[in-house]
């Protein structure tokens, strides 16, 4: 009969045998996956969400040139001559 073991008991037993700077490795990663998992669970209470020409509206107009399309101005799709 197999007895099933528990993750736990897997990763402690293979913490053991690393040397004292890959247990710091491993803690490090732990702790990173620890702050990723608050970042996701905790959303900012202050930060509400915005629609689109919000997020962009400091761009809105920013391309305005008066020129128009240019693929419609002959005077702009001829090559210049060679002088």
């Amino acid at each position: 009969m197999t007895q099933a073991v528990s993750y736990e008991q897997i990763i402690l037993e293979n913490v053991k045998i690393l040397t004292p700077q890959q247990q710091q490795e491993v803690l490090d990663f732990i702790e990173f996956l620890h702050s990723k998992n608050q970042k996701i669970e905790t959303p900012n209470p202050e930060k509400k969400p915005i629609s689109a020409y919000e997020a962009a509206k400091q761009w809105v107009g920013c391309v305005d040139s008066g020129i128009g399309d240019l693929s419609y101005n002959k005077k702009y799709l001829e090559r210049p001559s060679a002088k």
